[in-house]
């Protein structure tokens, strides 16, 4: 769900619970050990089951697993595959977000037969599945409400509280241990019952550090090496456990260098914040949209429309720190709202971006250049105002970056003698002499170079 300001937020992040043992992931000063070795190269594919095909079901999904396959898709994050609560409930068929059931899945998606087959079916072709996790709040009709009440935080009128405006929820009591147990019993349950690789966590900024500490210890004696993605930007969440965390900041700076409000170089500022914030190693979650951007904020054919995007995108797949996330639908591209909280399928013809995603994948899985722990160094190869460039290098082997992130064409030079040579023109498919001479690159234009030139 998508971070919303509030009062709120202190009163679930002040609540005072029994400090737990710390888990072995949880230090200021994490390394690249603490990741999953799949993921230091990997990328995360966002998959909205209801809208996915007309069935919008698992079987359906399914049949799309060997184009994703193709095209380069490592891992596949799943929103919310529970039932939903009929109680308050938005639309006609209501928000994967406000779970009648965390031990179930969704019956309008398939049964759980259904589901084995299909994470089994993607852990064939070599690719990995992690499930949405809503931990914050249940819906209005969890069986929590009236079983255990005390699961819950009250509202003035002794009511469990909704949270913010998620009406069909209602808000989680991180100050109840036994509420905790049986939030981490039923992420067991997925783990050991449909061998799940992690967990993408729901608004995960509100849920206290000491929680995640405990789950995430206990999760991994499960099943080690599994993956945690949280929803958050807050500081803490890396060092609870988190692999990845939200650069939301970067986003919306990025959406208003798209729109000609910010300069190319105002990105700088919030890398290094990232660079104070964040542990060395700690991955970050890259996009220019998903679901909360694309059906609230109009992402990516409202906030980076036409030729915009590319730039960005290329920006997103080998940034410092990334693990780039791509939504359901943007390799075609969908250039429009897909609806929330009613059917609204997409239509796959012609995927147009296909095989441009195809050739940044098909990058960051070849070259260690790109892994989430690879270094990366500022370059001058232009105005800073428009021109934003780049190289990450990892265990001799190198990435250039040059993008064009305005309107108009710019001058672009190399001057680093290092960076020099015969690259290999990634999207062009051709080696080139790479000099000191000046050319010129188109609005919203984007070239990226291997180092040493790859054998074609």
């Amino acid at each position: 769900m998508k971070k919303i300001v509030s009062l709120f937020l202190l009163q679930v992040l002040v609540i005072s619970i029994v400090a737990a043992q710390p888990a072995k992931r949880t230090s200021a000063l994490r390394s690249k050990s603490y990741h999953p070795a799949w993921s230091l190269q990997g990328n995360i594919y966002e998959v909205n089951v209801r809208q996915y095909t007309p069935e919008g079901t698992f079987n359906a999904f399914s049949k799309h697993l060997n184009r994703l396959k193709a095209m380069g898709v490592q891992t596949l994050w799943f929103m919310p595959i529970n039932p939903i609560s009929k109680l308050d409930r938005k639309g006609t068929l209501g928000s994967y977000y406000a779970v009648s059931d965390y031990t179930s899945p969704n019956p309008e998606f398939g049964t759980l037969k259904d589901w084995k087959s299909l994470v089994n079916k993607i852990h064939a072709l070599g690719m990995k599945v992690i499930i949405d996790w809503v931990p914050n709040h249940a819906g209005a009709d969890h069986n929590w409400v009236t079983s255990h009440p005390d699961f819950f935080i009250k509202d003035k009128d002794g009511k469990p509280a909704v949270p913010f405006d998620w009406t069909d929820t209602r808000q989680l009591d991180y100050s109840n241990i036994a509420m905790q147990d049986s939030m981490i019993n039923a992420m067991k349950y997925w783990l050991t019952a449909t061998n799940i690789d992690g967990f993408r966590q729901d608004v995960a900024w509100n849920v206290p550090g000491s929680f995640w500490s405990r789950c995430i210890n206990q999760l991994e004696k499960v099943k080690a090496g599994i993956y945690f993605l949280a929803e958050g930007d807050k500081s803490y969440l890396h060092p609870s456990g988190f692999d990845a965390t939200y650069p939301w900041e970067m986003f919306h700076k990025m959406v208003e260098v798209a729109a000609g409000e910010r300069p190319a170089f105002a990105l700088d500022s919030i890398k290094n914040k990232f660079d104070t914030m964040y542990p060395k190693y700690g991955q970050l979650l890259y996009f220019t949209s998903n679901h909360d951007e694309n059906s609230w904020n109009k992402s990516d054919y409202g906030t980076f429309p036409g030729a915009s995007h590319a730039p960005f995108a290329v920006f997103t797949q080998t940034m410092d720190k990334s693990v780039p996330l791509i939504y359901s639908g943007q390799e075609e591209p969908v250039l429009r709202k897909l609806e929330f909280f009613e059917k609204d399928p997409i239509e796959f013809k012609e995927y147009k971006r296909a095989a441009f995603y195809k050739t940044l994948l098909a990058l960051r899985k070849r070259n260690t250049a790109l892994s989430s722990d690879a270094s990366f160094k500022k370059i001058n190869a232009g105005d800073d105002k428009a021109i934003y460039a780049y190289v990450r290098e990892k265990a001799g082997s190198k990435v250039l970056v040059i993008l064009n992130l305005s309107a108009t064409e710019q001058a672009i030079a190399v001057k680093d003698k290092t960076l020099w040579g015969k690259p290999y023109n990634v999207f062009m498919g051709t080696k080139e002499l790479l000099t000191g001479k000046e050319w010129k690159i188109e609005p919203w234009g984007y070239v990226v170079y291997e180092y040493p030139s790859v054998k074609k």
